[in-house]
């Protein structure tokens, strides 16, 4: 049956309107590049108890080819059962969508079945479409299930939108939230401008992607004139491939920028507004900036890899892999920011995890 808006239980919509941390699951292989069933489950367990209010899974970090390999039922039915198994506590479960409109229709189907709550909806495959067949494209899956807008970054795909389609969006009654991705501040206020176009900035949640300013998207108030009136709307939390590594520091972090809002609505300090570019060089290491994201995935696994929760940093693409100096790049960013580490909470706990 089609799931919608307000079948969600209460407690994951408040989840996602009070803001959260919603990491992208990664996939886990062995040397033969095949399913590790354990280090995956293992992984589901490490963002459980590192405190995260949701998992996103399928999407661009869990590597899209599991389509292609005949995984995305598998991998998506995983995550669900470890989650139950090891926690009863209420998180938002996210589905990744891609492909043409029957494709991403048949994942949300997929994914309503196993208890999903949401679909993460890529435009990528439709790229040179116009805006008119992506709203289409968007209202067919909405019929599903509810669905979170991607404003994905052109460097892995994502076609470049108009304000205008975001007001569209915003308006399917199936709309959720939307991850804001574009790493590009222009198109960020975009969307920002067409959630409050549409009037949707209380229904619709804003979530960043935005790897390169996550902590700035998070304390900062974005704002855009309506009728002449200023309105103002905040990223209530992130969906983010950074946070599948050093997961259990970003739910601190994220915390961290909670309270200070809590008590300075008005501003944040110095301090917390620089811990931004902290976290932006970490990301720069992690998703291989200087080599154009190439091993933005196989980064995110050389982190996991080196605290054990993976064995090695194998995708499902051969080609896929560190990029030039990444590797260089990486251990200096441990070096240097390593107090953003968790590797002390991983070490604690790993032996559990992977049981």
């Amino acid at each position: 049956m089609p799931l919608k808006r307000s079948d969600l239980p209460t407690a994951v919509l408040d989840l996602l309107s009070n803001g959260t941390v919603i990491p992208a699951h990664p996939l886990a292989l062995d040397e033969n590049r095949v399913f590790d069933r354990r280090r995956q489950r293992a992984l589901t367990r490490y963002y459980i108890d590192s405190g995260v209010g949701g998992l996103a899974v399928g999407v661009h970090t869990t590597q899209f080819a599991i389509r292609e390999r005949g995984l995305y039922e598998t991998v998506l039915r995983c995550a669900a059962e470890d989650r139950q198994a090891w926690s009863d506590r209420p998180m938002v479960m996210v589905a990744g969508l891609c492909g043409d409109t029957p494709q991403a229709v048949a994942e949300a189907r997929t994914a309503v079945g196993l208890g999903y709550h949401a679909g993460l909806l890529s435009l990528a495959a439709l790229a040179d479409r116009s805006e008119d067949e992506l709203i289409a494209h968007c209202e067919a899956v909405a019929e599903e299930m509810p669905i979170v807008g991607f404003y994905l970054q052109t460097v892995v795909g994502g076609p470049v939108v108009t304000s205008d389609f975001w007001r569209r969006f915003a308006l399917i009654p199936n709309a959720l939230a939307i991850k804001v991705a574009p790493f590009n501040r222009y198109r960020s206020m975009d969307v920002v401008r067409g959630v409050v176009d549409a009037g949707a900035e209380d229904r619709v949640f804003l979530y960043t992607g935005n790897d390169d300013h996550i902590v700035l998207d998070l304390t900062l108030p974005f704002t855009a004139m309506r009728n002449g009136r200023a309105v103002t709307v905040r990223f209530r939390g992130g969906l983010l491939g950074h946070w599948s590594v050093w997961t259990a520091s970003a739910v601190q972090q994220f915390a961290r920028i909670q309270q200070a809002l809590s008590q300075q609505p008005d501003g944040v300090s110095n301090e917390l507004l620089a811990l931004d570019a902290r976290v932006t060089d970490c990301n720069s290491a992690f998703f291989d900036v200087k080599n154009n994201f190439h091993g933005c995935i196989a980064g995110c696994h050389e982190v996991l890899r080196r605290q054990g929760l993976l064995e090695g940093i194998w995708c499902l693409d051969p080609e896929e892999g560190l990029g030039n100096g990444q590797l260089n790049e990486i251990d200096r960013v441990y070096l240097q920011h390593g107090d953003l580490s968790d590797d002390s909470f991983v070490q604690k706990n790993l032996a559990r995890w992977l049981t």
